[in-house]
């Protein structure tokens, strides 16, 4: 028996694991009004499926979030295990670490 996890998730079960949304109901809710784009594309249908590396962008909480899935997680778990399944590409310490930097070859 593998002890791999999957290779994708459902969206609303993601943003609900990495506690973006209390609940999947509102995070479908969320997906079905058109806020969420996955790698810039819109996606309207909680179902749609999400992969490590993936990046999303999504207004929340009066501002807008831009994140890349580090892990699927297998759980909704404390918000410290939440905050491993991504990057906070907001955050120029987290952007600074995925992204390299243009200056270093010169």
């Amino acid at each position: 028996m593998s002890t791999a996890g999957p290779a994708s998730i459902r969206l609303d079960k993601w943003l609900w694991q990495a506690r973006f949304c209390k609940s999947r109901g509102l995070a479908a809710r969320l997906i079905a009004d058109g806020v969420i784009r996955v790698n810039s594309v819109r996606v309207t249908k909680p179902a749609a499926v999400v992969h490590v590396g993936d990046g999303l962008s999504f207004a929340l909480a009066g501002r807008v979030r831009t994140v890349r899935i580090l892990a699927l997680g297998s759980r909704r778990g404390p918000a410290t295990e939440a905050r491993t399944l991504y990057a906070d590409l907001d955050d120029p310490a987290a952007r600074a670490t995925l992204e390299p930097d243009p200056e270093a070859g010169k």
